[in-house]
């Protein structure tokens, strides 16, 4: 579909939050030796770790490169105990994984009047433009695939269901429609991981990631016009600022690694104790902001204290370990950690957060060597 102005929140359109339904999670098989050079091996055996996890609760859509990697995938979910019926393949063609980034974002329409998570009308699509964070060459499969998601339907949803109407043929239920943000006239490049909203109007970001010349993704905006997108295209009226991301993000700034949604009104933001180390300054910056800032109503939000996990540094490369980039599933949340003495604190909180989900540690010590953990990798299909 051509790029267009249409607003999808002038029709009642947001994006939910990761905690409400979902009827799916989108993940792709890895195949790229690059992400993790000298450490590919362990890499698939995480990726079956978390699919049986999530199979357990929702639908697994994955994405397979080609026919090797489809029957690599099964043996490896096989002999983990991973495969399930609840895991759907496609055969497409990608240049990394990182589907929080490359995938298409889902957004719903709520009933006139309803509350935010009530209501649920069909979905549409929006496909952001994907350009590899601005730094890499080969970003092009990748840049195709939330289009081919958008294809796709949801067979709980759409398959053989019929909507019929007094005075009006039976017709099947349309797929996803697939919109192309633009601003100025020009298509948006925006990452999933750049952006975290509460489904109620508020949405967190950073300046570093959008408004910074270093690997600038879209040179025609402004502040201005990053707010009058996330309000038209995600239903998110009110923008919180964040500053500067985490040492050794390569993506410069994402949101995903400092501070988290985990409720309307609750933050869970990463801290840095240590006065010495460079991400205490960026961090405690941040949570500044964050304890002055106001939700869509105007009432101040709950900021919930995460200790970052202590250094995770591999051939004198200091890596993104995160403890905030985490997934919210159905019945779940993956969780990662990497042998670390704040693991437990990270675990413990998660708990408390999240006291009706499973929450599931996921060793992240090799496969953080790729440069992003559960929350990079995934990207959630509402239900």
């Amino acid at each position: 579909m051509a790029p267009t102005e249409i607003s999808p929140s002038a029709f009642g359109y947001r994006m939910p939050a990761e905690w409400e339904p979902h009827a799916a999670t989108w993940l792709a098989w890895p195949h790229f030796h690059g992400d993790w050079p000298g450490k590919f091996e362990p890499i698939p055996w995480v990726f079956a770790e978390i699919i049986r996890h999530l199979a357990k609760h929702e639908r697994v859509e994955l994405i397979v490169n080609n026919a090797a990697a489809s029957r690599q995938a099964r043996r490896v979910l096989d002999r983990a105990d991973a495969w399930s019926d609840n895991i759907r393949f496609h055969g497409w063609r990608t240049n990394r994984i990182w589907l929080r980034d490359s995938g298409c974002i889902f957004v719903e329409q709520c009933g006139a009047g309803a509350p935010a998570h009530e209501k649920a009308r069909p979905q549409v699509a929006l496909k952001f433009r994907f350009n590899a964070w601005a730094k890499y060459s080969n970003w092009r499969f990748d840049d195709k695939i939330g289009s081919l998601m958008a294809r796709v339907k949801d067979p709980t949803l759409f398959r053989k269901k019929r909507e019929r109407r007094v005075g009006h043929p039976t017709r099947e239920l349309d797929q996803p429609r697939e919109i192309h943000p633009v601003s100025n006239g020009k298509r948006i490049v925006l990452e999933g991981g750049s952006i975290d909203v509460n489904g109620a109007g508020t949405i967190l970001t950073t300046e570093e990631c959008l408004l910074s010349k270093v690997q600038e993704r879209n040179p025609h905006m402004t502040r201005v016009h990053y707010e009058k997108a996330f309000a038209d295209y995600l239903g998110a009226t009110n923008t919180i600022w964040l500053g500067r991301g985490i040492v050794g993000d390569d993506t410069h700034g994402h949101v995903d690694d400092l501070s988290r949604f985990v409720s309307r009104n609750t933050i869970v933001t990463m801290v840095e104790p240590n006065t010495k180390d460079p991400n205490h300054g960026p961090l405690r910056a941040n949570l500044r902001r964050l304890q002055s800032a106001r939700d869509q109503d105007g009432r101040q939000l709950t900021i919930i204290e995460l200790p970052m996990p202590q250094p995770v540094i591999f051939e004198g490369r200091r890596l993104p370990a995160s403890y905030a980039n985490f997934y919210i599933a159905n019945g779940c949340v993956l969780a990662p950690v990497f042998n670390r003495p704040n693991d437990r604190i990270a675990l413990n909180t998660l708990a408390q957060l999240f006291p009706r989900r499973e929450i599931v540690p996921i060793y992240s010590g090799d496969f953080i060597w790729g440069l992003g953990a559960m929350h990079c990798m995934t990207q959630q299909q509402p239900a």
